[in-house]
């Protein structure tokens, strides 16, 4: 998901996206370790999503205090 998208949510929404995309990660590298799921690469995608999604979420925080 690309800035630009996630900046359009709204604050509520992307802490459900943050939480469904952490859970999925888990889930998948959960998968990858017994052997179920051969889509690992994703994982780096969902990771750097969320990295994203934690930056912006923060970049609001300290608009909204005025620092």
């Amino acid at each position: 998901m690309k800035a630009d998208k996630i900046r359009e949510l709204a604050a509520a929404e992307m802490d459900l996206k943050l939480h469904d995309t952490t859970s999925l990660v888990w889930k998948t590298r959960f998968q990858g370790a017994t052997g179920q799921t051969e889509g690992l690469g994703k994982i780096r995608g969902m990771k750097r999503d969320i990295a994203r999604m934690k930056t912006i979420q923060r970049e609001r925080e300290l608009t909204k205090d005025g620092k």
